[in-house]
């Protein structure tokens, strides 16, 4: 009898434990899709409750395949909203956003070590030059 209450408390503990780990439904609150038309156009647009939006609209490139523009977003643990703009084409997927990381500015300043090692590269090749002219 014992041994039927424990198991008894132990379902009902790992059954509130199980409920708590699954995660809340999220509502959908727009979705909308065009499909493509005989010129190939097409588009999406979604939004969840969550804070997630996606939307794109493309149509058929000149050299066949899909270029899309568009973006999409989601909140962040801070508060703050991620945000990504898209082209999607001939030339590839092109992204563009604050969270993306962003090359220094050229021209930068080139490391010393570096000057050196183009100098003693230059002083071989006029080395190399003034044997061959020896010859």
């Amino acid at each position: 009898m014992k041994l039927a209450v424990i198991l008894v408390l132990v379902a009902v503990a790992v059954a509130e434990d199980s409920e708590e780990s699954v995660p809340p439904h999220i509502a959908i609150l727009r979705s909308e899709q065009v499909n493509p038309d005989e010129f190939g156009a097409h588009s999406s647009d979604f939004e969840a409750e969550n804070g997630i939006r996606f939307q794109f609209s493309g149509q058929e490139g000149p050299e066949g395949g899909s270029n899309m523009i568009g973006s999409w977003s989601y909140p962040q643990e801070d508060g703050s909203v991620a945000s990504v703009q898209f082209v999607a084409d001939e030339n590839g997927f092109q992204p563009q956003s604050d969270l993306l990381p962003v090359a220094p500015a050229f021209p930068h300043p080139i490391p010393q070590f570096v000057l050196d090692q183009i100098a003693f590269a230059e002083e071989e090749r006029k080395r190399e030059a003034e044997e061959e002219d020896d010859k």
